[in-house]
């Protein structure tokens, strides 16, 4: 029997549209899902094989139409976007996105933007006038919006804390005008096109794209929940702890990649075996001076730390990537040859 997209649950249509999207779309949006959430869809992604192309297509065309649907919604209401629909789909497949939004869909201001990236807001709206970056920062998630004011100089914090906290109520159209010059700006973030391959590899390929603290957060609900499969991801992936297993020539190659800031600060919570297979692939001198910098610098946040050293994780992946170095992936002293 074929099977049809009206057979294909709402977890696997996600699945399937997640690696349709590629690793770095699905890692971003990852970022916006519970553990709970984010363990289920990656095993939804490890067990999904073979696509039909006609099944495929059907949803990226339901996501597309849902999409549609949401920002006709968001811009003029449920009969607007009924009537738009209408001539864009036809009757019925407007009526069903219709259906399908509006018992949940609850359209609040800057909706388009709580989809993007922190970095990629604060980009947007860094330059923008303090009274609308505190507008925006009361809209979007509160995680979005720590993140944000974290990443701008202290006195812009203040500023901008002090304006949200007297924000009382904005008009519709001062805050529709906002949103449709934040909207033209963000735009040119588009999508890029990727062929489907369902199993373990879009998995990893996703989680390669995470940031250090997602991918271990990731991992360790995965022990739990399916220890097999974290052990599997883990042969596959090159973590910062794997580069005391890199042969000497190939350390050397990538730390020549590397600032030696970035060296320093990763350095401070790596393992005795890791900062030993550095240290040996570097000159005395610069030993001392990475040395003399980590005692300089003090006391650290955790979240620089895995940031630098997944800097570091990332200069590697892409050396890979360019055929300049090889990793083998496999187990115990073998993993990297």
């Amino acid at each position: 029997m074929t099977m049809s997209i009206d057979m294909i649950s709402a977890r696997e249509k996600a699945a399937i549209l997640l690696i349709s999207l590629g690793k770095e779309y699905s890692a971003a949006l990852y970022q916006y899902l519970s553990e709970e959430e984010i363990s289920d869809m990656t095993l939804s992604i490890t067990t999904t094989r073979r696509v039909d192309p006609e099944i495929r297509e059907g949803i990226i065309d339901e996501f597309y139409e849902m999409c549609l649907a949401q920002k006709f919604i968001t811009e003029g209401g449920i009969d607007f976007a009924r009537e738009i629909l209408e001539k864009a789909i036809g009757p019925e497949r407007a009526e069903e996105m219709i259906r399908k939004l509006s018992s949940s869909l609850q359209v609040r201001p800057f909706d388009f933007i709580r989809r993007v990236d922190s970095n990629q807001i604060l980009n947007v709206i860094h330059n923008e006038h303090p009274q609308i970056i505190a507008l925006v920062l009361s809209y979007i998630e509160p995680r979005q919006s720590a993140q944000i004011i974290a990443s701008l100089p202290t006195d812009r914090q203040t500023e901008i804390i002090s304006r949200i906290s007297k924000m009382g109520s904005s008009s519709a159209e001062y805050v529709k005008e906002a949103e449709r010059i934040l909207e033209r700006k963000v735009t040119s973030m588009g999508y890029t096109d990727n062929i489907i391959v369902g199993g373990i590899d879009a998995i990893v390929e996703i989680i390669n794209a995470l940031d250090r603290s997602s991918e271990k957060n990731i991992l360790e609900s995965l022990d739990v929940s399916d220890s097999e499969l974290a052990d599997e991801i883990r042969k596959r992936l090159f973590v910062f702890e794997d580069i005391a297993k890199l042969n000497n020539v190939t350390v050397q190659r990538v730390l020549r990649e590397i600032n030696n800031t970035d060296l320093a600060v990763a350095l401070k919570m790596a393992t005795d075996d890791v900062t030993k297979t550095i240290f040996n692939n570097i000159s005395k001198r610069l030993q001392d001076m990475i040395k003399d910098d980590m005692e300089v610098m003090g006391p650290v946040r955790v979240r620089d730390v895995e940031e630098a050293q997944q800097r570091i994780v990332n200069v590697i992946r892409k050396l890979e990537d360019d055929g300049e170095i090889i990793i083998a992936r496999g187990e115990g002293d073998d993993l990297i040859v």
